[in-house]
């Protein structure tokens, strides 16, 4: 379906300062929306405010910090008449880290933000998009579908993330207000540059015993990761693209998956028993031996997952 000519509307983009959150935030101004985009640093408002070509305006929204979004909501309230055709919950951050040596204030830290932050913003929002019918993108991962070795803090926060998705889809249905979430896979951004990152000081702020027990397979994991966004990653821009399709077609599907790698890795997660999809695993990421199973039944998975991603090709 081709998307209609953007009507004129108001649009909220939370983490706006970088990566997918900015392109959006610039696409959109240019296309004819009138986007409030939400920064946690001045600083970067003033940069996204002068390099916006269309009506942008930049708020501080720390989506972790209620006196911030309730003030963000008055004032998009204010200035839009009360309406809000739609909000892009794109705030998040990234945790590496083995289960076993996660710092639990860090894994708070990031389900406040991924999480409970979108779940606030959301709730402070849903008055204005009722007022207009208007919409939600979620802005979720293919991570939603899997897990990857040493990301279970980023990875089960989209799970949980997608799970919230689906309820508000079913429970905002008498309103005809339409939710939607993106399924990004290896799109370059700072929020990935940020993985990496943390990844490498966990690295090297590793305890003897931690050295021991994981060092081989985080350092192994850093470097795939790197090499193969390297190969295959798509700019933020493809994203924006399409959450600018899912905000002005009239019926959007409810799953959008960007990327490469997301539709492979979608099929394959779905026709893959476990054991098969950690040895999958183990090879992309270029484990160590010892890591991923070796189960009986390998051969006829592998075999489906060839299978999977022919058609997903």
């Amino acid at each position: 379906m081709r998307p209609s000519a953007p009507d004129q509307g108001s649009v909220v983009i939370t983490g706006a300062s970088t990566g997918i959150g900015r392109a959006c935030a610039l696409h959109l101004a240019e296309n004819g929306f009138q986007v409030f985009a939400g920064v946690r640093k001045e600083a970067d408002g003033a940069s996204l405010e002068r390099d916006a070509k269309g009506s942008l305006r930049a708020l501080l929204l720390d989506v972790t910090d209620q006196e911030q979004i309730e003030a963000a909501a008055a004032e998009v309230s204010r200035s839009s008449g009360g309406k809000l055709r739609c909000l892009v919950n794109n705030a998040g951050i990234g945790i590496p880290a083995p289960t076993e040596l996660v710092d639990l204030d860090l894994l708070r830290r990031q389900f406040e933000v991924n999480v409970f932050g979108q779940v606030a913003v959301t709730q402070e929002f849903l008055p204005l998009l009722r007022a207009a019918t208007g919409r939600i993108v979620n802005m979720g991962s293919i991570a939603d579908r899997l897990t990857m070795p040493f990301a279970g803090p980023l990875n089960s926060s989209k799970h949980a993330l997608a799970s919230l998705n689906d309820a508000l889809r079913f429970e905002l249905r008498p309103w005809g207000i339409h939710v939607v979430l993106i399924e990004p896979a290896a799109i370059r951004s700072a929020a990935a540059d940020g993985v990496k990152e943390h990844g490498q000081r966990l690295v090297d702020g590793l305890s003897p015993r931690g050295r021991h027990l994981y060092e081989d397979a985080l350092r192994s994991m850093l470097s795939a990761m790197s090499d193969k966004m390297g190969r295959i990653a798509a700019p933020p821009s493809t994203v924006a693209k399409v959450v600018h399709r899912a905000i002005t077609v009239d019926r959007p599907k409810t799953r959008y998956l960007v990327g490469k790698p997301a539709r492979p890795l979608a099929a394959i997660s779905k026709v893959a028993s476990d054991r098969a999809f950690d040895m999958i695993k183990a090879r992309i990421f270029d484990q160590p031996r010892g890591f991923g199973s070796r189960g009986a039944d390998v051969p006829d998975d592998l075999e489906s997952v060839r299978r999977a991603r022919r058609r997903a090709s």
